[in-house]
């Protein structure tokens, strides 16, 4: 019977010939991934609790990014617990201070196709990028999970999005998704799949792929999975990753699908999402002159290698208004490492950016860059929730690092487009 990827990837995970969409199952993990948040010092006690031990620490990877660097004494604390429990459960995948999980994972060459992986953060559906079935879980799941190696999962039905075409100069993955939420919804979802198909995808590098997938978790899905391909493939043998069967983890023709939604990328213009929901999105023209203070270019969706190429490509030549100030956050410590040994830095601090250390940083409202009152801000980011980025007062409006880029430019929202094609 024909079978999605999803059901595919949760079958093998239960030792099951097939699995229907509605059953609940129990799955053995292939790996698990902790954050300095909401990992050890969170599963620390309950395993104490239970006197319990890591079933197998091989499978498990923690990765400091929230509280990076250090800015007070609790967060050195929290630091310290990390560090401390790793080094004594014997876990030797570890990562401190070396960029944000969801990008750092992948890089390291940690995922490959077919995996069943459990994050302990929201966005952990950025594995989907990369045909992992990967979600995230809370304290108490991944604390059952790191006794038993095993986790219950509900079989998801599958949401196919269809997507086809050739995206204009200045729009990005970031433009789709952002145009599948202000269509969608942030309930898009309701527990299901999603699966992204079409042309559209398969010309994408995989770090577009990873911000398509990463923000699944805002249409309210499990995971927003992409059948891997050889693109998928050259990613992670340069990450010196275990590729495996390609074809063994592609969905089935006459596979059933909940619902399938068709986009033309060819259409699709730079978008932007106002405060206080990513579903506020709409092409960026409805938002342009927006004054802004702050334009951010980070996290774990928006300051990959090629976001900082995006904004460097507006950038380039040209300077930050005196208005305003923008902030940029690499992803990661090798994203900062390439983008130096390339130019892109030198051409976005001439610009007049400001450079800060890889990690969540002021996406979730922590260390530099958070916002006062009435402060408007800009960001590559995902979630533009009220006081995410600062004070309950603050106002935040999501884009592309081109838009971003853009937006500092001129100190307030505009549109990537002006720059790009030469008009302004």
């Amino acid at each position: 019977m024909p079978a999605t990827l999803a059901e595919k990837i949760i079958a093998r995970a239960a030792g099951r010939r097939k699995v229907s969409p509605g059953e609940i199952v129990t799955c053995s993990v292939d790996l698990a991934m902790l954050h300095d948040s909401g990992g050890p010092r969170r599963v620390k006690p309950i395993l104490e609790h239970l006197n319990a031990k890591v079933w197998d620490p091989g499978k498990v990877v923690v990765i400091t990014d929230h509280y990076v660097p250090a800015v007070d004494a609790k967060s050195a604390a929290i630091l310290d617990l990390t560090r401390k429990w790793t080094a004594q459960n014997d876990i030797k995948n570890f990562y401190d201070m070396q960029g944000i999980c969801h990008v750092v994972l992948p890089e390291r060459g940690h995922l490959s196709p077919g995996q069943l992986v459990v994050g302990g953060d929201s966005h952990s559906p950025t594995g989907g990028a990369f045909g992992c079935f990967m979600f995230g879980v809370g304290a108490m799941d991944m604390a059952s999970v790191l006794v038993t190696g095993e986790i219950w999962v509900q079989v998801p039905a599958t949401i196919r999005i269809d997507i086809n075409g050739t995206l204009a100069d200045g729009v990005s993955a970031k433009d789709i998704i952002l145009h599948l939420l202000g269509r969608l919804g942030m309930g898009g979802g309701d527990y299901q799949t999603v699966q992204y198909t079409g042309d559209s995808i398969a010309s994408l590098s995989m770090q577009e792929r990873m911000t398509l997938s990463n923000m699944a978790a805002e249409l309210g899905v499990q995971t927003g999975l992409i059948a891997p391909d050889e693109t998928t493939a050259a990613f992670i043998r340069k990450a010196g990753g275990n590729v495996g069967d390609l074809s063994a983890w592609q969905g089935d023709d006459g596979a059933d699908y909940q619902i399938t939604h068709k986009v033309d990328a060819s259409t699709l213009e730079p978008h932007v999402a106002a405060p206080h929901s990513p579903a506020n999105a709409a092409p960026v023209d409805q938002h342009a002159g927006v004054l802004i203070n702050q334009a951010y270019i980070g996290a774990c969706t928006g300051a990959k290698l090629e976001d900082l190429h995006m904004a460097a490509q507006v950038l380039k030549g040209r300077s930050v208004a005196n208005s305003t100030r923008l902030l940029i956050a690499p992803a990661s410590t090798w994203t900062t490492t390439t983008a130096a040994s390339d130019g892109t830095l030198a051409t976005l601090t001439e610009a007049g950016a400001l450079l800060m250390p890889s990690g969540c940083g002021a996406c979730a409202g922590y260390g530099a860059g958070i916002l006062a009152n009435d402060e408007v801000c800009i960001s590559s980011t995902a979630r533009n929730f009220k006081g995410r980025m600062g004070t309950s007062s603050s106002k935040v409006y999501l884009g592309s690092p081109y838009t971003v880029a853009a937006s500092a430019i001129t100190g307030r929202i505009t549109d990537p487009r002006n720059f790009l094609r030469g008009d302004a």
